[in-house]
């Protein structure tokens, strides 16, 4: 058992209970009630709706933290956007990965024109406070746009070929999305999403390159941050 941290004040779970049902959440495609379950085989009597109110308090913070640990990202972006149904309407998903597929940023907007392209990039510029090498995008006419009046001196390659990056970073996006039948708002994707993104790449390093012992030790280490970040290190 953890001692209690300024974090958790005031909740009645320790540590350890938190962290964990917050790291299953948004690192595997499972629901709040599917959650409860798991926890109530290993003997921890807890309501799906206080896992929600966990997550929705503590993923943002969790996967900031884990953001501000990574080191600096690559300098070459690649740049996607999909759809998304939300109610009925579609609305777009917005999403920047570097070389090595880790996530920069998402944005969930119902548009995909020039100006929500320039928001997008405008986002990510603040967030990452550089500027790529190269961008990569595909032949969406608002990547161009946006390229030409916020950073033009940087390479823009545009390929449906070449985007294959940002496209594999969709499907865990995708697996999520099945699982909650569909995001309930706009404001929900973007909430889950965010949080998502950075906790899930985190324990998602690209394991077909490397061998197995090296794996190992990269997962080992990716599980002491969290338990850092999350106050669980000493449990």
């Amino acid at each position: 058992m953890s001692e209690s941290t300024p974090l958790y004040h005031r909740h009645r779970f320790p540590a350890e209970i938190i962290s964990h049902c917050v790291w299953l959440y948004y690192r595997l495609p499972v629901s709040f009630r599917e959650i409860e379950e798991i926890m109530a085989m290993r003997g921890v009597l807890v309501s799906y709706e206080t896992i929600r109110r966990w997550c929705l308090k503590f993923g943002q913070t969790f996967a900031n933290a884990l953001r501000r640990r990574r080191p600096r990202p690559g300098d070459k972006w690649h740049l996607d956007e999909v759809f998304l149904t939300i109610n009925g309407k579609t609305h777009y998903l917005w999403r920047a990965v570097d070389q090595e597929g880790n996530v920069l940023d998402i944005l969930v907007q119902s548009r995909r024109n020039a100006r929500a392209a320039k928001k997008f990039f405008r986002k990510l510029l603040k967030g990452l406070c550089y500027v790529p090498r190269v961008l990569i995008t595909d032949k969406l006419a608002s990547y161009g746009v946006a390229h030409r009046e916020i950073v033009p001196r940087v390479e823009h390659r545009r390929s449906r070929y070449l985007n294959n990056r940002a496209e594999n970073s969709h499907q865990p996006t995708r697996q999520n999305e099945r699982v909650m039948k569909k995001f309930k708002s706009p404001g929900h994707a973007q909430r889950f999403l965010a949080a998502f993104s950075g906790i899930s790449s985190h324990f998602r390093p690209r394991r077909h390159r490397l061998t197995a012992r090296a794996y190992r030790a990269e997962r080992a280490s990716r599980i002491q941050a969290w338990q850092e970040i999350t106050a669980t290190a000493a449990a």
